[in-house]
């Protein structure tokens, strides 16, 4: 979790206060209220220059609550209309997220820098270290050329008096494809045809001044319309709040919402279906290297023809899985030539939601989890109606007064197995996949524990070879480092919530072999 520091607790309040507006008598003029009310006339101002500052910005942060994009917003209209749109809205932006440039900082471009510590050594190691003859000497000190600069850092590693330092943009620095960047009026924008909706942008900017845009009053109109509401809970969530995960299926209930299903029942599902495709794709991959080899042997030489060999043939000495929508997006947008090579086995939350709405046709249902990627995989998953975070479900708590650790406990249906309930950290569902197998040696295991320009370079270089370093023959990829317990929407520390899924997951079957 890296939701630390005062935007979180802001947004928090903010998303409480919308709340509160949805379930008071005047929804609109409370929401119109929220700057103010937060921001009151004397108060002293505790981050920007004025009171009308932090009330713009505040008003910001409410309009992403309430589920409409900045980047389109006209500061003429009020809060009170963007609430009286929200509940008129009957289809949701495929853009989940939205970018405050009231909030933004407009950093410096991201560039390396020659500080006053440079004592300008007989040495010269940075110059040396530069392959690119960016650094030279002006007056006994280093200087860096920034049009020949390609920002390697070797000059950095090599400075003996640690003088030079990259300035860094912290957004930009955590996406791992590029896609947000500044705009011509200097501050951050987002290109969703590269974003992956990672949300490392949101837990990296220390201003807040990325945003989520909340499905939470979509949501509540439905509660409060009678429908059939349905939570599906993330297995990270075990250990992001208090209580258990039977009481949290209580308070879950008392905000409003008709059941609870974890998706760790659809975890098991997603499992066993890659265990087996796992073994299908291996097994295939040797008669086919079998046949080759034959051929070889027995015409004196395989002449290979010009296409004959097609993706769906070519000898895979590999699979990946395919449970994190954030991988799944770069898969799409940025990495095509390992798609052979993924999973076709549908997510935990493709099969939950297709259990309940078998059961219950006219269930909406509304998957909690633990980041902005899931949003995307909402948008393209017919079963999924609403995506809620797990801020948002604390959030509702809170307005709600609902203390999970003072309700009863309340068993789910079906239980979920050990292994299921431990997809929510690294390793987690490639060790469900192997344990799913009777004869588990034939699962070689390697986790790309996070994607980072590095991590993709290393899964292009396997999609491109078609064959992973150590032999490894399952990889997991998992977009957050930490797995799940990793999204930017967490509560709580990585440590302490893989310590409760431990505890919960000791206490719970083994998964069935297949």
């Amino acid at each position: 979790m890296s939701n630390i520091g005062q935007a979180i607790h802001i947004k928090k309040e903010i998303l409480v206060r919308i709340i509160k507006a949805f379930l008071s008598d005047d929804f609109e003029e409370q929401a119109r209220l929220i700057p103010y009310d937060m921001r009151p006339k004397g108060m002293e101002v505790p981050y920007r220059c004025c009171v009308y500052k932090e009330r713009a910005i505040i008003k910001n942060r409410t309009i992403a609550g309430l589920g409409f994009s900045i980047e389109e917003d006209d500061e003429t209209v009020s809060l009170a209309k963007y609430a009286e749109k929200a509940l008129e809205r009957t289809e949701l932006s495929e853009k989940p997220l939205t970018v405050l440039q009231s909030a933004c900082k407009g950093c410096n471009s991201n560039k390396i820098y020659v500080t006053d510590l440079c004592q300008g050594c007989v040495a010269r190691p940075c110059i040396s270290s530069c392959k690119f003859g960016a650094i030279s000497i002006v007056n006994g000190r280093s200087v860096i050329d920034e049009t020949k600069c390609k920002k390697c850092q070797m000059c950095v590693k090599a400075c003996p008096y640690n003088a030079i330092v990259k300035v860094s943009v912290p957004c930009e620095d955590a996406c791992p494809v590029g896609a947000i960047k500044k705009d011509e009026t200097g501050f951050a924008s987002i290109d969703f045809d590269k974003c992956i909706s990672c949300g490392k942008c949101i837990s990296a900017c220390p201003f807040g001044a990325v945003h989520e845009r909340s499905q939470i009053i979509d949501i509540l109109k439905a509660i409060k319309a009678g429908k059939k509401v349905i939570a599906m809970i993330a297995p990270s969530i075990v250990g992001q709040f208090p209580g258990n995960i039977y009481q949290l299926k209580t308070a879950i209930k008392q905000a409003g919402f008709t059941d609870v299903y974890e998706v760790a029942q659809g975890a098991d599902i997603t499992a066993h279906n890659e265990a087996e495709e796992f073994i299908e794709r291996m097994e295939a991959a040797n008669e086919l290297a079998n046949k080759w080899l034959d051929e070889w042997v027995n015409e004196g030489g395989y002449d290979v023809k010009e296409n004959e060999v097609s993706e769906d043939v070519r000898v895979q000495k590999f699979m990946t899985t395919s449970c994190c929508a954030g991988y799944n997006q770069l898969v799409k947008k940025h990495l095509p030539e390992i798609k052979p090579y993924v999973s076709t086995t549908g997510t935990p939350t493709y099969y939950i939601s297709e259990i309940i709405k078998k059961e219950i046709p006219e269930a909406i249902t509304v998957f909690v989890s633990p980041c902005v990627a899931k949003r995307t995989e909402g948008f393209e998953n017919p079963n999924v109606d609403f995506v809620m975070n797990y801020e948002e479900l604390g959030a509702l708590f809170v307005a709600k007064k609902i203390q999970i650790a003072e309700c009863e406990e309340e068993k789910y249906v079906v239980e979920s197995s050990k292994q299921a309930r431990n997809f929510g950290f690294t390793g987690g569902v490639a060790e469900s996949v192997k344990a799913s197998l009777e004869d588990d040696s034939v699962v070689k295991p390697c986790v790309i524990n996070g994607l980072n320009k590095e991590s993709i370079r290393q899964l292009k270089k396997y999609a491109t070879s078609g064959e992973c370093d150590g032999g490894c023959n399952l990889i997991e990829v998992m977009c957050c480092e930490g797995g799940c317990i990793g999204g930017n929407a967490n509560l709580n520390n990585q440590k302490t919530a893989k310590k409760l899924i431990d505890a919960l997951a000791n206490e719970s079957k083994d998964i069935d072999k297949i």
